[in-house]
């Protein structure tokens, strides 16, 4: 299907980074180019050796909006991200998963709801997975390292949907799927390239925070995740760089004020929770 020039009212780049995706990458890049507002899409292949990169290339050969950047290795997820968004000059930057099916509206009313606030802001949305269960990573609080010392359930980041409200603002939202403006991208300086998979959510929207965005969820807009579809056979590897990011947070932001004996203390509780984390999720 050919699909036209977009109108003027498309001012949102979708950038979409995919790696061993066959399985789901076509739908993505449909919906994508059925909804309103998109003005481009940016594909980022971070080194597939599956069906992904056919796919990807059909669609760019039917719709002049999507452009496709191969990496031949896979240097992160928030690499990939910065090379998408800086890749295009659309004022508004959507980062969606490739297992994430977006509406036709999704985007659109995601804008909408960035525009009504009076500043800046970087928001996520309700993510419902096949089976119908809400994903607790659409909201999150900051992860505070020392009360994770002094009680598993510290360990829990997830924060309650409020019904009441369209657009609960929130400490993070997930990755898969969030909209900001290219300013306040371009003004936190985008993903924090040190991160390589897991994590990068989290920093990136604490920076906005800092810089004085507004970070919050949309109740009001359900988005379909298929989790984990890139990750499933590669448990070692998932688990190895979430705990490496963590790691990372606790260093940019919470080193400074802790002492030595909690910094070790911490240390040991992150890398000595990995061999049961890389079991839990190889299924054994």
């Amino acid at each position: 299907m050919n699909v036209a020039s977009p109108p003027a009212a498309a001012d949102i780049v979708a950038v979409v980074v995919s790696h061993q995706n066959g399985s789901t990458i076509e739908a993505c890049l449909t919906r994508l180019r059925a909804a309103a507002g998109i003005a481009q899409i940016r594909v980022v292949d971070n080194g597939s050796t599956d069906a992904t990169l056919a796919v990807v290339q059909r669609h760019a050969s039917l719709d002049p909006r999507v452009r496709f950047i191969g990496n031949p290795d896979n240097p992160g997820f928030a690499v990939a991200c910065n090379q998408g968004a800086r890749d295009a000059d659309a004022p508004w930057i959507a980062f969606v998963n490739p297992d994430c099916l977006v509406g036709d509206d999704t985007l659109s009313r995601l804008r909408a709801h960035a525009r009504a606030l009076d500043v800046p802001a970087l928001l996520g949305v309700d993510l419902v997975g096949e089976d119908g269960v809400r994903d607790p990573a659409a909201r999150r609080r900051d992860p505070d390292f020392g009360a994770m010392l002094r009680g598993a359930a510290a360990r829990d980041l997830s924060v309650p949907r409020d019904p009441a409200r369209a657009l609960q603002p929130v400490d993070a939202v997930s990755g898969a799927l969030m909209l900001l403006p290219r300013t306040l991208f371009e003004r936190i300086d985008g993903f924090d390239p040190g991160y390589r998979l897991h994590a990068e959510d989290l920093d990136i929207c604490r920076r906005a925070r800092a810089a004085g965005a507004v970070v919050a969820v949309a109740n009001d807009i359900d988005v379909l995740h298929l989790r984990g579809v890139s990750s499933r056979s590669r448990p070692v590897f998932v688990e190895w760089h979430k705990h490496r990011g963590l790691w990372r947070y606790f260093r940019r932001f919470e080193w400074e004020r802790r002492g030595g004996v909690e910094r070790c203390a911490i240390w040991l509780a992150i890398w000595s929770r990995l061999p049961l984390a890389v079991l839990r999720r190889a299924g054994c």
